[in-house]
């Protein structure tokens, strides 16, 4: 049986990662938190962006308690518009929206028991439980501050989870060091494999 345990564990693990998300966005300049970094465009404000459309929707319309703002429609998301943000959408918006979204879903998390039924009909397995929901918006937040994390240290070299462990994380020389050693391990490692 699933308890009220298990609902305070993953919705403080949902909480402290939606703060993650946000600390990978300070200090940086607005060119570097919406330009394209991959090769398919992914980009830390898109990511926010994206997180606040997809927990908006998973605590709110499966749980029928939609979220009171508009969004854009899960089909129209195909276009990928749901993963950047276009010139006229404002950091402090899409920051603001994510905040607005989380206390939409705590409220709905608060509101309901572990097991509440839920429906998403676009699953294969469309009933669902409060429980089931809450593993997958923290398994989808976590797979993005993943994302994060790798564009993040891309921008300036910053990396670490949390913002009160970053005095924790090694300097640049240690990590330089860290990589010369890696460099040498795995070239070391294709000329064994040619031979």
């Amino acid at each position: 049986m699933i308890d009220e345990f298990a609902k305070e564990y993953l919705h403080h693990d949902l909480r402290d990662i939606r703060e993650t998300m946000l600390w990978k966005l300070d200090g940086l300049p607005e060119y570097d938190v919406r330009r394209p970094l991959t090769a398919t465009g992914t980009n830390l404000l898109g990511l926010v962006k994206h997180l606040s459309i997809t927990e908006a929707r998973y605590f709110g319309e499966v749980f029928d308690r939609p979220f009171p703002e508009p969004l854009p429609r899960w089909d129209a998301a195909d276009d990928g518009t749901d993963m950047w943000a276009n010139e006229h959408e404002t950091r402090a918006e899409i920051i603001d929206r994510y905040r607005r979204v989380w206390a939409h879903s705590d409220a709905t998390i608060g509101a309901l028991a572990i097991d509440a039924p839920g429906h998403v009909p676009w699953w294969p397995r469309p009933d669902v439980k409060l429980f089931n929901i809450l593993v997958h918006v923290l398994a989808e937040t976590s797979r993005h501050a993943g994302h994060a994390d790798i564009l993040r240290e891309q921008l300036d070299g910053s990396t670490g989870a949390a913002a009160e462990y970053a005095h924790l994380e090694p300097d640049r020389a240690t990590w330089a060091a860290r990589c010369a050693t890696i460099e040498q391990a795995a070239r070391a490692a294709a000329a064994s494999a040619q031979h």
